[in-house]
């Protein structure tokens, strides 16, 4: 079983390769457009992925830090990196099929097709919960270490 810090570390390759790779995708897109532009989500996409990267080092840090057990280091890890994951996959989808400039604008375009507001927030209050959440319980696993040291 992979611990809470390979979890975090694998998390990081991945977002940084990917973020490599929608970088020639913008640089392509850029290079094709008549305004020098690639598309809104396309860019969104890049530098998200590149952001994650390091996010999941901030999240490998203190999974090493954390007083708390590794299972729970782990879930608080793996959560907050789904989220990231589904979101970079999001930004790839809207860039791959152009649909809109803004995600949360009513009506919530996917494709030709429209999304119910519902679901949005649904998965927003989620998105929320699951990233802030596993950091707190990483945070607060590292000020018990502190406490502990005091």
């Amino acid at each position: 079983m992979l611990t809470a810090v390979q979890i975090a570390q694998l998390g990081c390759g991945l977002f940084f390769i990917t973020g490599l790779l929608t970088g020639i995708w913008k640089y392509r897109s850029m290079m094709n457009s008549p305004d020098a532009q690639a598309p809104v989500y396309v860019d969104i996409c890049h530098r998200t992925a590149l952001m994650y990267a390091f996010a999941c080092l901030v999240l490998a840090e203190f999974a090493k830090l954390s007083a708390w057990p590794e299972m729970v280091n782990a879930w608080a890890v793996a959560v907050p990196i789904l989220f990231f994951a589904s979101a970079v996959m999001m930004y790839a989808l809207h860039g791959i099929l152009r649909d809109t400039d803004n995600q949360l604008r009513r009506p919530h375009k996917l494709g030709s097709g429209t999304v119910p507001g519902a679901l949005i927030t649904l998965y927003m209050v989620a998105l929320i919960a699951g990233e802030v959440g596993g950091f707190l319980v990483l945070f607060a696993g590292f000020v018990k270490t502190l406490l502990a040291a005091a």
